[in-house]
C-alpha cells in the first residue's frame, strides 16, 4: 500500500471516529470502527476505494411499519444519515441542506432519490415524533427507528460511530453520533461517497445529479 493510500485511509478512519457537535467525545470514539482506503477527495465528497456494503438493517418507519433497508432501497440512489431530532444544530442543518439541494433536481430524479434518516435516540424518537420532524425538512424523507443495539450495529457497518443517549448534569439528553452522510450507488448498492457535516447545499446540488446515475462527482 502506498504512503498516499495509508494517509487517505487514516483520514477516513479519523472521520468515522469523529462524533458530531451534538455532544462531547466518549471512550467509544477511541475504538477503530472501519478499515477503509479512499480515492482522492472530490470537491465535496470523499470517494471510497473499498465501498461500504449497505447496512443490514430492519427497523420501523414513521408509519410504524417494518422497513428492510436493503430491500426497500435496492437499485436506488440513497443517502443515509444517523442522527436525532433533538439535536440542536448538526442534524437539522444537514437534513435541510440535502432538502434544499433535492428541490433542484427534476421531478423524476427527486422521486428516485432515497434519503434515510436513522435515529440514534430511539427512546425519544418514536415513529410519530420522527415523522413530524422530518416533514418539516422534506415529507419524502424516510425516518427509521428501532432498538438502540440494532441501530448502533448498523451504523458501524458503514463506519459511523454512535453512543447510547446520555443525560447531562443539566438534565438535557445528548446523543453522540458520527455526522457523515454516506451516498449509495443505484448501480452497485454500495456506499461509495462520504460527505461531512460541512457539505453545503451548493455542494449537494452539484453532486446529486451524478449520484442519481451512480457516478462519482
Amino acid at each position: 500500500m502506498s504512503k498516499k493510500t495509508v494517509l487517505a485511509a487514516a483520514f477516513v478512519a479519523a472521520a468515522a471516529l469523529t462524533l458530531s457537535a451534538c455532544g462531547s467525545s466518549e471512550d467509544s470514539a477511541k475504538k477503530p470502527i472501519a478499515d477503509v482506503s479512499v480515492q482522492p477527495k472530490t470537491k465535496a465528497a470523499t470517494a471510497l476505494d473499498q465501498p461500504f456494503t449497505k447496512p443490514n438493517l430492519v427497523l420501523t418507519d414513521t408509519h410504524g411499519k417494518k422497513y428492510d433497508l436493503r430491500e426497500r432501497t435496492k437499485g436506488k440512489p440513497t443517502l443515509i444519515y444517523f442522527g436525532y431530532t433533538n439535536c440542536p444544530d448538526v442534524c437539522p442543518l444537514i437534513m435541510s441542506n440535502i432538502a434544499i439541494a433535492k428541490k433542484s433536481l427534476p421531478k423524476a430524479d427527486q422521486e428516485k432519490l432515497q434519503v434515510i434518516f436513522v435515529t440514534t435516540d430511539p427512546e425519544r424518537d418514536t415513529p410519530s415524533s420522527l415523522g413530524s420532524w422530518l416533514k418539516q425538512q422534506d415529507p419524502a424523507f424516510t425516518g427509521l427507528t428501532g432498538d438502540f443495539p440494532t441501530i448502533q450495529a448498523g451504523a458501524r457497518q458503514i463506519g459511523i460511530g454512535i453512543d447510547a443517549p446520555k443525560k447531562e448534569k443539566d438534565g438535557t439528553v445528548v446523543s453522540m453520533h458520527g455526522s457523515q452522510v454516506i451516498a449509495f450507488s443505484p448501480k452497485t448498492d454500495q456506499g461509495y461517497l462520504v460527505y461531512s457535516e460541512d457539505t453545503s447545499p451548493d455542494d449537494y446540488t452539484k453532486d446529486l445529479p451524478k449520484i442519481i446515475k451512480g457516478e462519482t462527482p
